[in-house]
């Protein structure tokens, strides 16, 4: 176990994560989320995660890894076309993983996800959490509209309430 990764770990809290994630910026996540939503099939859900636990830390999971735990967890897999998709903020690491399901992560390429979460990541640096978080989901949003664009009412499959865990 990396001793500079355990303590960052220690060091956050799920107060700390509320307080870089704020009612009023959850609200205005959800709010942006139900709006892309509007221009695509797709289904997109945001969780932020404080920090990992002691065993998690011990057996070396890396944020890739706790991302797609999240990933089946949170029922993103189960949309019906497949493209549901995952922002997931690893905090104490500030790292941002995109997990796709199958059907829309078949048509986009790798580093466009990853492009997405480096610019993410950049914005969380500087401290602008609701700046990197919305131009994240619109970035992950023009990607589902690319690929399934919208047409006709449709059923919202997951939460679009940001989760903080």
């Amino acid at each position: 176990m990396e001793l500079a990764r355990f303590w960052r770990h220690v060091a956050m809290s799920p107060l700390k994560a509320r307080r870089c994630f704020t009612p009023a910026t959850l609200d205005r996540l959800q709010a942006r989320i139900a709006e892309a939503e509007k221009r695509h099939r797709g289904e997109i859900r945001f969780v932020v995660e404080a920090e990992l636990t002691t065993e998690q830390l011990w057996r070396g999971i890396t944020s890739r890894e706790r991302s797609r735990e999240v990933f089946a967890s949170q029922g993103v897999w189960n949309t019906a076309e497949n493209n549901g998709v995952l922002i997931y903020l690893l905090l104490a690491d500030r790292r941002v993983e995109i997990v796709a399901d199958r059907g829309i992560d078949a048509r986009v390429d790798p580093s466009e996800w990853q492009a997405i979460c480096r610019m993410m990541e950049a914005h969380f640096r500087e401290g602008g959490f609701e700046e990197g978080a919305l131009a994240g989901v619109d970035a992950v949003s023009e990607l589902l509209a690319r690929h399934f664009p919208g047409g006709g009412e449709r059923p919202n499959e997951l939460e679009d309430r940001p989760t903080v865990m």
